[in-house]
């Protein structure tokens, strides 16, 4: 989602950061939450990412997918996926390993985390609110298609 930078403890810095959060959360409806897998520290700082997070969002709520990236550097793992996948289901989120080097899941965490948007628009449990731009009204396809899915039998991008 963004990456935290600690320029010291600035009160002017602190709170303008703090300003820029709470902007760059308005209106969300999904997130990917990332955390590396060869670094416990971030794995621990899940909880509190979350936190910070829907807090901002409030009163709407949004839609994680729990990302644990870096899985090409599986010699040096520090959190294992079991692990992963259990703090992912105690959140009620989806979990998904990804390497940006190696191209490994990238586009499925958008794709599902688009889907399951999708699905909770579809089912009601997301509705367009007053005075909300986190789901806009318009054109709304049947599925949502990867780039792959695209790709096989002579289909059309949908973009």
């Amino acid at each position: 989602m963004y990456k935290q930078i600690d320029y010291t403890s600035n009160p002017t810095f602190i709170c303008l950061s703090r300003s820029i959060t709470r902007a760059y959360y308005r209106n969300s409806v999904g997130g990917l939450l990332l955390f590396d897998i060869t670094n416990r520290r971030s794995f621990q700082n899940v909880h509190n990412w979350l936190e910070e997070a829907r807090s901002h969002v409030q009163p709407h709520s949004i839609v994680f997918l729990l990302v644990g990236h870096k899985c090409d550097l599986e010699a040096q793992r520090q959190v294992t996926q079991h692990e992963a996948e259990k703090l992912a289901g105690a959140y009620g989120m989806r979990y998904v390993e990804t390497s940006a080097r190696d191209a490994i899941n990238v586009e499925k965490a958008f794709v599902d985390l688009t889907r399951e948007i999708f699905e909770l628009v579809r089912s009601g449990d997301i509705q367009m609110q007053d005075n909300w731009e986190g789901v806009k009204s318009g054109f709304v396809p049947n599925t949502v298609h990867s780039s792959e899915e695209v790709t096989k039998g002579n289909r059309q991008c949908f973009c």
